[in-house]
């Protein structure tokens, strides 16, 4: 059995919740439950949570493992462990899949994204088994993630004193046509449920490296959003015996009884006749002989090709004359069909695995605390479910977060994916091109960003709305990626329209018409609201935008308007200390507009009477608040203001916002903490301060405001207050009370969640520059992992007696140095890095406060 890193173990009720998605970037996934169930069933272009196909009343897809001993003893189980108790009632019992199947005592999981492996226990049994299950994930190659299949590897230990056959087999329905969705939006995305239209079909085939089940169907609706092909197949060397269908349906179960009594009775598979059932249900079976105290694996391939995706875009948000419109998707660009795709990645298997455990496993050996890789690493799930996709050309696309059924808020909502770091860090090309859609497509000629976007991109400004924290976050995130790569190429090629961007809050009625550097007009914001008035929140994204602006303009060689953002951004910063700072934490200073306001500046949600707006931050706490400041650090674009009150705010959301339990707390809306739990509230307000209709959220809490804060926390030197928030966080996704791979806000597998990956920037200090070639570092001693978005690695920093020893390696990837620096101090050289030649060490000694010394190479 392969070796893989395991970051989290679930057992026993911690186990409830668990669902791990397995499936690459923009291809959806199928999830992996804390008892071993497939389960979320994705894959077929829209969101799938707690949906997974039936076979016949009772059952759906499972796998199960069957033994015979040489003196004629047989063993069989379902390979799952057991139901939990909460759900033993029911009407006709437990309401689970599979339910009546013989299954395993006892099941463990151990985690450590995107790779689950689980442990099954009956002593009873004269076997051990175990699974491995995983979809590749390599930092900087977004194809390899984004491939569409789960690989599920079953372990199986002969603990008996004799030779035994063992099979292991895997039953799934071809349930082509039925995503779990029953509304029929139109006749380009029709759920078709069976009858004489269905006409689902499974078909063997065979190669010199795999054999399996292709299932198709011969639907007349091939754009359908669900109509497409799923395959189930092995490369290994094993006696392989299927059923393309089983049993006509009878009374009272007919089909599951003849293929449980055909399995166990010698572990081999027999066909039955080809009637032409609507929905069939496939079986694949690997049988080996493994002889007393040895151990074989059991390799299948669940692959799938769903081309048919159509655009997001809701009627009312349509541009003129614009239509639904088939989209597409770009892994389907890669493969024929499902059995393409598995031949196809059959041959990288071995490379894939290893490429991704050796991500895994350099990550989780970092020493960085347990509940910051946790977040960090267990939210990038959200990369690689049906809340993003990619389109033929290769453009990267995300929901806010999954519903049930269908995305949630469309777009690229800007002031939504401002806040995750992941994407940037991880898979710097995915990035880049959201960029280029939010300046190239989004922006209108004005230098209005539309805040979401619409599809097909011939509709790309017809939302016609802006946001202000969505629209200057774009500008920072423009500055981070061109930093993090050196690029200047693709700065050039967005440049335009992003100095545009900036522009657009100096027209008149706009959010600064008087160029004082401060945030004043019209601000619709991630709150859903508009504020109205100098706030902290928006100021402070407009601050670091005008910041990053100037940079960019003067490496471009427009050297007046950069010195022009630097005044803004200097006069702003100066402002907002002097007037929104209450010696603990920012305030907003709600002003009623007194110029008409442009239809784009707001949408419907907001405040009716402008003469005394509703929905204002006022004298609140937000936790929040210093978003600005937070992307600022991670940009590396220094303080945006004072340290000292920086850090006194932070203090303060510590103290004002964070609850202990919330038994005693009223929320008139979405609760995502319960009871006893602990939590960052969205705001907190002095007693007698709260405005009497504040901004809808005021007294929920989101996970990636939390990380904001906790950030923001461990920048400022906060870091026991820090980790507390996000330990808190972390002990709310426990697998007992919610899935540890799904943090929600609006909607499962939210984009915002991805903040998590900032405290990995924040604890290690990592700033990178591929333009001057600096490497920043903080002194923290130990080893961790780094990535800049193409390539990535680990490095080692140790003190002995007063000398900091680095040993910095790339594990994938190129990235050049010319400059090193550990904390304060610094090193010049020169250094040209990849996995070929990966690792440079140099010591550094420090002796003085002022003066450094630089020794060794």
């Amino acid at each position: 059995m392969k070796q893989w890193p395991v970051l989290t173990s679930y057992e026993g009720r911690s186990l409830l919740r668990v669902a791990m998605p397995l499936g690459g970037i923009g291809t959806g996934a199928v999830s992996i439950g804390g008892r071993g169930n497939l389960c979320d069933w994705e894959i077929m272009n829209r969101p799938g949570k707690d949906f997974s196909p039936w076979i016949g009343h009772e059952n759906g897809p499972f796998f199960a493992v069957v033994s015979k001993t040489s003196d004629g003893k047989t063993h069989a189980r379902m390979i799952e462990g057991p139901l939990d108790p909460a759900d033993y009632e029911g009407p006709g019992g437990p309401k689970n899949q599979n339910h009546g199947l013989p299954r395993f005592d006892k099941c463990t999981f151990r985690a450590a994204y995107p790779m689950a492996q689980l442990d099954f226990e009956s002593p009873s049994l004269p076997l051990q088994v175990s699974l491995q299950a995983y979809n590749p994930l390599i930092p900087a190659e977004s194809d390899a993630s984004g491939l569409p299949f789960v690989m599920l590897r079953y372990h199986v230990k002969n603990t008996s004193d004799q030779k035994q056959a063992v099979t292991v087999c895997g039953s799934l329905p071809n349930f082509i046509g039925i995503d779990g969705d029953t509304r029929e939006i139109n006749s380009a995305s029709k759920i078709f449920f069976g009858g004489e239209d269905c006409k689902n079909r499974n078909e063997w085939k065979q190669s010199e490296n795999l054999r399996g089940i292709l299932m198709r169907s011969d639907h007349p609706d091939v754009k359908a959003e669900a109509w497409g092909t799923i395959a189930l197949t092995t490369p290994d060397q094993a006696t392989v015996t299927k059923r393309l269908q089983w049993a006509e349906a009878g009374k009272w179960n007919k089909p599951l009884r003849d293929f449980w009594d055909d399995l166990t009775e010698d572990g081999l598979l027999d066909d039955r006749a080809e009637d032409e059932q609507d929905r069939p249900v496939a079986s694949l079976a690997l049988t080996k002989e493994i002889a007393a105290g040895e151990e074989a694996s059991f390799t299948f391939l669940l692959s799938w090709h769903f081309p048919n995706r159509y655009d997001w875009t809701p009627d009312r948000h349509r541009g003129e004359g614009a239509q639904r419109t088939w989209i597409g998707n770009y892994y389907c660009t890669q493969f024929a069909d499902a059995w393409d795709a598995a031949a196809k990645i059959q041959p990288q298997l071995a490379s894939l695995e290893e490429k991704t455990v050796q991500f895994v496993s350099a990550f989780t050996e970092s020493d960085l605390p347990q509940s910051v890789k946790e977040a960090a690493l267990y939210n990038l799930s959200t990369l690689r479910c049906q809340t993003c996709f990619r389109t033929p050309d290769g453009y990267f696309f995300g929901f806010e977060g999954s519903l049930p059924r269908s995305g949630s808020c469309y777009g690229n909502c800007t002031h939504v994916w401002n806040y995750e770091q992941a994407t940037g860090f991880l898979f710097g090309d995915l990035s880049r091109k959201m960029r280029d859609l939010e300046f190239n497509y989004a922006t209108d000629s004005r230098g209005m960003m539309n805040f979401r976007i619409n599809l097909p991109l011939t509709d790309s400004l017809g939302f016609d709305k802006c946001a202000a924290d969505g629209q200057m976050g774009c500008i920072m995130k423009l500055y981070r990626d061109w930093k993090l790569s050196g690029d200047t190429d693709y700065l050039k090629s967005v440049w335009p329209m992003a100095k545009k961007a900036l522009e657009f809050c100096w027209i008149s009625g706009g959010w600064d018409a008087d160029r004082d550097g401060v945030m004043e007009g019209c601000q619709h914001n991630t709150m859903d609201v508009e504020y109205y008035g100098p706030n902290p929140q928006m100021t402070g994204w407009y601050i670091g935008a005008l910041k990053a602006a100037g940079i960019m303009a003067e490496y471009l060689g427009e050297t007046e308007f950069a010195t022009e953002c630097e005044r803004l951004a200097e006069n702003g910063s100066r402002w907002m200390d002097e007037n929104l700072f209450n010696g603990s934490y920012y305030i907003q200073k709600v002003v009623s507009p007194t110029q008409p306001i442009d239809l784009c500046f707001h949408g419907d949600s907001g405040a009716q009477d402008l003469s005394d707006p509703d929905y204002q931050i006022a004298e609140g706490c937000l936790v929040d608040q210093l978003v600005g400041q937070y992307m600022a650090h991670i940009c590396g674009l220094g303080y945006l203001h004072k340290p000292e009150y920086v850090r006194k705010t932070l203090q303060t959301i510590f103290t004002m916002n964070r609850k202990k339990t919330v038994f005693d707390h009223f929320n008139p809306m979405r609760s995502f903490v319960v009871g006893d739990e602990n939590a960052l509230l969205m705001a907190a307000f002095p007693e007698g301060k709260r405005p009497k209709a504040p901004f809808p959220y005021y007294a929920e809490v989101m996970t990636g405001f939390e990380y904001t804060a906790a950030v923001g926390m461990l920048y400022e030197g906060l870091e026991k207050e820090g980790m507390q928030c996000i330990d808190d966080i972390r002990n709310r996704y426990d697998g007992a009370k919610r899935s540890p791979f799904d943090e929600t806000e609006c909607g499962h597998h939210y984009a915002r969640g991805m903040a998590s990956w900032s405290a990995v920037v924040a604890l290690t200090g990592f700033d990178y520059s591929a333009l001057s070639k600096l490497l920043h570092i903080s002194e923290r001693v130990g080893t961790f992992f780094w990535s800049n978005g193409s390539a990535w690695g680990t490095y080692k920093l140790a003190l002995c007696e007063g000398r900091f020893e680095l040993v910095f390696e790339v594990l994938h990837g190129e990235i050049e140095l010319k400059s090193i620096a550990i904390g304060e101090m610094i090193r010049q050289g020169a250094w040209s890095l990849s996995s070929a030649k990966p690792v440079v060490k140099i010591e550094m000694v420090r002796t003085s406060e002022d003066v450094v010394l630089t020794v060794g190479k």
